[in-house]
């Protein structure tokens, strides 16, 4: 068959295709507005130009050392300039930039290092005891620069040199190139492997550019978006609003800690426009002492996922003035990927009842590709009737390479042309999804099954429950039944009786958890409860 018309005479080159990158955002915003505050950190602050040219500065730096295309390049520091920085140094020099969970222990640290083959290792001063005995436990024991940040508390200095005096020695005028192919890796980050080693999830540089791009669009970020980073950069390189927000040429408000105390400053100081975080934050912010809350006079949007956020935590955002947008993504995703978008007809909803919607996972991102929810045994969609309930599937842009060194897993997760995310979902009526739970923490009971976040959400909507969590707990009779563990709030009293009866007059009574236990709740450094330690304490109950 001969050539369209359109395909003759009409070849891509240089001055109408470029492989996509966010790196390009950054570029863009020291040109528009070089004078702009782009980072603030404390009493300090940093232009667009001065970021573009420290930058610049570290890929120079890194090339010198003979560290370049494919090359990994780790850093464990909070979100920290330094941190905002190394999503773009790293890549300018066309190395791979894996940014390391805070919260993990030195033989976590020590397998990713050498997993993942870093040639060198950033480290803010707070973390250095516990990347020194990661180094010493690894294999290929790569060179450490610590990072002194001027808000670090405490921690000694660790390996050869400081990061200043490492952007010393690079050239704020580097010539870095783009990179050839939008497929090259851009960033290495690894799961949170609560069974085995963790998965090593590839970015490449052309979902980075549209996952960025979708948030914007999502998220509704512009040049006057200035952005609280309550969510950790390590965590999906910040669900990639390190690029976003650099995108439309907004400002990075960095916080080194999650503390309303440091939270709600920071917002009227610096008048923040957008933040986001797992529920945990939601739940803190709501939850902080009267004396730490504050009343602004401009409206905050945060973004939330992780999990589905209760809806009485929505309400309580809704109430202080937050205004929650619900988002849902995996790591395998680059972090969000869909958003539960607001139909105007919502507004004459009372709170309640917007909240319930919002608890919605919602509508595939505007840069996925698609999304269904499918019937594992049959492959075909379930139907849209709220109820039936199949595994979750994506596919896009902003899906992973793959596994790194893990064929195997990359197959199995993207078979028949879709990422297969383990969620299990329902289908409603107006195309919106509905996360029911991971399909290891649906509880089947007597053969029927039980969603936990069902369960949850009813807990959280009582008036002295602060937390909670659902997980299948054996069950000689019923084979499994729903076990909660509970948090209560500060001051409040409250029986294992008075949380059944409760349940009871709120769910059909076979979803009732028949055991109740009183305690603080396990949780990741992004805000995850760890439900496999919670379903270890409930198998041994």
């Amino acid at each position: 068959m001969s050539a369209s018309i359109y395909d003759r005479d009409l070849p891509a080159g240089p001055a109408n295709h470029a492989p996509l990158t966010p790196l390009d955002f950054l570029d863009r915003a020291a040109s528009t507005y070089p004078d702009k505050v782009a980072v603030v950190h404390g009493e300090a602050g940093w232009t667009y130009g001065e970021m573009y040219a420290r930058c610049r500065r570290l890929a120079s730096a890194l090339a010198a050392r003979g560290i370049g295309v494919g090359d990994t390049v780790s850093i464990l520091a909070p979100n920290t300039p330094a941190m905002l920085e190394a999503h773009y140094g790293v890549p300018m020099a066309g190395a791979v930039l894996n940014a390391i969970n805070i919260r993990l222990d030195a033989q976590a640290i020590g397998f990713i290092l050498d997993h993942g083959e870093s040639k060198l290792v950033l480290v803010d001063r707070e973390f250095t005891g516990v990347m020194a005995e990661a180094v010493a436990a690894s294999a290929t024991r790569p060179p450490v620069v610590w990072i002194d940040d001027l808000l670090a508390e405490s921690g000694e200095p660790l390996g050869e040199m400081e990061y200043e005096e490492l952007l010393a020695t690079g050239d704020p005028a580097y010539a870095w190139t783009r990179p050839g192919d939008e497929w090259k890796a851009l960033a290495l980050n690894y799961t949170s492997g609560t069974t085995g080693n963790p998965k090593g999830v590839v970015f490449h540089h052309r979902g980075g550019f549209l996952n960025a791009m979708g948030n914007a669009i999502a998220f509704g970020l512009d040049d006057s978006t200035r952005y609280l980073w309550t969510l950790p950069m390590f965590h999906c390189n910040g669900w990639t609003y390190t690029w976003a927000v650099t995108a439309v040429c907004g400002t990075h408000v960095c916080l080194r800690r999650v503390d309303p105390a440091l939270i709600f400053p920071a917002i009227a100081e610096h008048r923040v426009t957008h933040m986001c975080g797992a529920p945990i934050v939601l739940t803190m912010l709501i939850h902080a002492p009267d004396a730490v809350k504050r009343r602004f006079d401009h409206t905050v949007a945060i973004g939330t996922g992780g999990a589905a956020p209760p809806s009485a935590v929505i309400a309580g955002m809704e109430r202080m003035g937050f205004k929650v947008t619900h988002l849902y993504g995996l790591t395998e995703t680059y972090g969000p990927s869909t958003i539960c978008a607001w139909p105007p007809e919502w507004d004459a909803l009372d709170l309640d009842a917007k909240a319930r919607k919002m608890a919605r996972q919602g509508v595939w991102y505007p840069t996925i590709e698609g999304m269904r929810v499918v019937d594992t045994e049959t492959g075909r969609d379930v139907p849209d009737d709220g109820e039936t309930i199949g595994e979750l599937w994506l596919r896009g842009n902003t899906v992973m390479k793959g596994y790194l060194k893990n064929p195997k897993a990359t197959a199995e997760a993207l078979a028949e042309g879709w990422f297969h995310t383990g969620d299990l979902a329902v289908m409603h009526g107006d195309g919106y999804i509905e996360v029911k739970d991971r399909s290891k923490d649906i509880i089947i009971s007597g053969g029927e099954n039980i969603s936990s976040l069902e369960v949850e959400d009813v807990l959280f909507r009582h008036p002295k429950i602060m937390e909670a969590a659902v997980v299948a707990r054996p069950d000689d009779k019923w084979g499994e039944t729903p076990c909660a563990f509970v948090t209560v709030k500060p001051g409040a009293e409250l029986t294992a009786e008075e949380v059944i009866a409760y349940c009871r007059e709120n769910l059909a009574h076979f979803k009732a958890p028949r055991t109740i236990v009183f305690c603080e709740l396990p949780k990741t450094s992004t805000g995850k409860i760890q439900k496999f330690v919670l379903r270890e304490r409930a198998g041994a109950l």
